[in-house]
């Protein structure tokens, strides 16, 4: 009697589960009543909700048409419109842009820019005047002074390099050769004194090791007793277990 008792039980409850499956749709809103989704709507993968189609925007508990102008199309996130390439949103409408001689639209389709070789004056595109001894920059509507020339007011001036030099990198100023140095508009031999040698930059000078600057001279390094050579070659340093003290090297304390 029991055992039959249980299986009438399971029995019942598989029934209502299947009961609850049947009628879940219907019973997603807060009131018990099925929700059922307007026209030009559809109902959501997941949840009890429904959205507006494409093209379509809800208003209350209603889907509305999107009103586009002329020369429109929906957005991607199917929220409103924009204007198509070439027209740009006024007051509501889509005006045509205007684009003058020597331009072209711009990436976005909303605007315009010049052609390369002119420069945007208020609406038009003005060609760029430029000087003698001058080319188009990267961005096509300035100039810049050709190598061996340097930007003086509105042309371009050729450098004046003297004697012993040669033109920079950026083509507008110069650098002495090695083993000379500026002075003023020249350049003047570089005088290495003894015991040094040519820096790596070549416009000045070194100590040899063992040595270090003094005014325009290389003096031998004193090394005082306990001390060696640093590694600059021009200094000193104290051996291991003593420290620097009144110019000498004195034993740590303790």
């Amino acid at each position: 009697m029991r055992i039959e008792r249980l299986r009438q039980a399971g029995s019942h409850g598989s029934q209502f589960l299947l009961l609850l499956l049947i009628l879940a749709p219907g019973l997603a809103s807060a009131g018990g009543d099925p929700v059922v989704a307007p026209r030009d709507a559809r109902m959501e993968r997941y949840g009890g909700g429904w959205v507006c189609n494409r093209g379509f925007l809800k208003v209350g508990q209603a889907c509305v048409a999107v009103t586009m102008p002329l020369n429109a199309h929906l957005e991607s996130n199917d929220r409103g419109w924009e204007c198509d390439r070439g027209f740009q949103r006024v007051d509501g409408v889509c005006a045509a842009v205007e684009v003058p001689t020597n331009a072209f639209l711009d990436s976005r389709g909303r605007d315009w820019e010049c052609a390369r070789g002119f420069q945007r004056v208020d609406r038009s595109c003005v060609a760029v005047k430029m000087p003698p001894n001058a080319y188009l920059d990267s961005y096509g509507s300035g100039w810049k002074c050709e190598r061996g020339y340097r930007q003086v007011d509105r042309s371009c001036v050729a450098v004046a390099v003297p004697s012993n030099a040669y033109l920079d990198c950026s083509g507008d100023n110069w650098d002495c050769d090695r083993g000379f140095r500026k002075s003023g508009s020249s350049c003047v031999p570089l005088q290495v004194p003894s015991n040094a040698y040519l820096a790596r930059s070549g416009s000045d000078w070194d100590c040899n090791h063992g040595y270090r600057k003094s005014d325009e001279a290389c003096i031998v390094v004193q090394v005082p007793a306990n001390a060696h050579l640093d590694s600059s070659g021009n200094d000193w340093s104290c051996d291991p277990g003593y420290r620097r003290l009144r110019g000498g090297c004195s034993p740590n304390e303790g």
